[in-house]
């Protein structure tokens, strides 16, 4: 048995409940979570904006301890700290193959229909399990796929926000963007992903880094983090004053909030031959488009899921960044809360004020 949040309906407080956990199947890892940030992208199952079989538990931006293993398990052992992620991959389907493994659909990493489900209440009746993962828990039980291990003196609480805000924000900038040192990058959206991106592209040696985001703490936080210059995103000449400030444009936007609007500055703020980068969940009837003249122009527009991460890889070398002082986690956490102040971190949230909320479990 362990302590959950249960999201029973949209709209709604999530409920802690006692749930029943699953022991572990031959490729399954039971982890003891020690933090777990909330991310906008929860808010959207929430409130309903993206439909999810219910009752699920949500949370997806974890980390943790091994507690068990499946005997199939080759990655991890029990006390391996790990980082869980929500782009769990199969590892031999043609996007695994080909290195985009962010594509993977993922169904070898989940139960089989008729199988006995990994979270269940104390009736028996099943508890959905959201994006692999089900963060919101004392115990998380995943498929080895979905996590990775790593330097065992990374705080856990830092190392969550890894599990998705930076491998989204900073593998966009390595991996989707490939920043080189001296382009230029706007980030519209200074949340966790914004941050990250933003925290990244300083990291990759990229010259002018502009923040885009209507909130001054979070433009505030966006030049402790790197950026250069700041922009209010809902100003009239946003895209103007990006375009000035670069004299023609960005060479990389990262949209990292899912507002219409701020992909469509994204584009706007793009120079010849710039390229736009969705990250955030838009509203699923939205279109973000480019021009004839933007494409004569050489302009792109791309989505990258997750960043197009190899988390595997790229959720270690954060964690080094971190341990030497490059990449800064710190500034990105603004509090850590119990899970019983879950609904009010998720308030907190809709304040827009504000960074990362990191449920932090006791240990």
């Amino acid at each position: 048995m362990m302590k959950a949040a249960v999201l029973v309906a949209p709209n709604q407080p999530l409920e802690i409940e006692n749930l029943q956990i699953s022991k572990p199947g031959p490729h399954e890892v039971l982890i003891r979570t020690a933090a777990c940030g909330l991310c906008h992208s929860d808010l959207h199952f929430i409130e309903g904006t993206y439909p999810h079989a219910l009752p699920a538990v949500p949370g997806h931006e974890a980390a943790g301890i091994v507690e068990a293993v499946g005997s199939e398990v080759r990655t991890v052992k029990v006390g391996d700290a790990v980082v869980t992620c929500l782009s769990a991959f199969c590892g031999h389907c043609e996007f695994c193959v080909t290195g985009r493994m962010a594509l993977c659909l993922g169904g070898d990493t989940r139960r089989a229909p008729g199988d006995a489900p990994r979270l269940s209440r104390q009736d028996g009746s099943p508890v959905a399990q959201m994006l692999n993962l089900s963060a919101f828990a004392e115990m998380m039980l995943i498929h080895e796929h979905a996590c990775t291990r790593i330097d065992p003196e990374m705080p856990l609480d830092r190392a969550s926000v890894i599990g998705c805000a930076v491998t989204t924000g900073a593998g966009t900038i390595f991996n989707a963007c490939k920043v080189t040192p001296g382009e230029t990058v706007a980030v519209v959206g200074c949340g966790g992903v914004g941050l990250a991106a933003i925290n990244a592209a300083k990291i990759a040696g990229a010259g002018k880094i502009i923040a885009a985001d209507p909130m001054p703490e979070k433009r505030d936080l966006a030049i402790k983090l790197g950026a250069t210059h700041t922009v209010d995103a809902l100003a009239d000449d946003a895209a103007a004053q990006i375009v000035e400030l670069t004299k023609g444009g960005v060479d990389h936007a990262v949209e990292a909030v899912g507002r219409p609007a701020s992909g469509e500055l994204a584009v706007k703020s793009l120079r010849r031959g710039g390229t736009a980068t969705i990250l955030g969940m838009m509203p699923l009837n939205h279109s973000v488009g480019l021009s004839a003249m933007d494409l004569l122009s050489g302009k792109k527009l791309q989505g990258a899921i997750m960043g197009m991460n190899h988390f595997p890889v790229d959720m270690p070398r954060l964690v080094d960044f971190y341990m030497r002082g490059l990449l800064d986690l710190d500034t990105i956490i603004a509090e850590r809360i119990p899970l019983e102040k879950i609904n009010e971190g998720f308030e907190t949230m809709k304040s827009g004020a504000s960074a990362r909320s990191v449920i932090v479990f006791d240990q």
